[in-house]
């Protein structure tokens, strides 16, 4: 691989993750003052929205979520605490080690909240020409 083409993907992969990151800080920042609910804590909502019975053990979230065991302890602990009933745990049956956690009727009302301010956000960073013009230009210079 030649040193520009080597430059090319280095620049493309910079500007992804400026993008990922801008996105991120604005779906963050508008959960947090529409729905008081930090991005993670969406994203386990979502995941347990979308798995069989709306339950999930806690070291299935940490996967799916991208944090450590004693974070999504915490970031469970913390919206338990503070969203009033959105989510509640469980001791698994079959295991006494292990701990679900399953979303209540509340958790899908805040959730579907949630979904359409995530959904206006997305919309809105997609369709701005900075950002179309520059995945346009990313997608370019990947393919070449």
């Amino acid at each position: 691989m030649s040193t520009e083409q080597t430059h090319t993907l280095i620049t493309s992969w910079l500007s992804l993750t400026q993008v990922q990151a801008m996105i991120t800080h604005e779906l963050e920042q508008t959960l947090q003052q529409k729905h008081d609910l930090t991005l993670n804590e969406f994203y386990v909502l979502l995941f347990l929205s979308e798995s069989p019975e709306k339950k999930l053990r806690l070291q299935q979230l940490q996967t799916m979520v991208g944090l450590s065991q004693s974070a999504i302890s915490r970031l469970v602990s913390r919206f338990e605490a503070k969203s009033c009933g959105a989510m509640q745990r469980a001791i698994c049956e079959d295991d006494r080690r292990g701990i679900y956690t399953s979303l209540t009727h509340i958790g899908e009302e805040k959730l579907q909240k949630a979904k359409a301010t995530v959904q206006g956000v997305l919309e809105q960073q997609f369709s701005a020409p900075k950002l179309k013009h520059g995945l346009q230009d990313v997608l370019k210079q990947v393919q070449a």
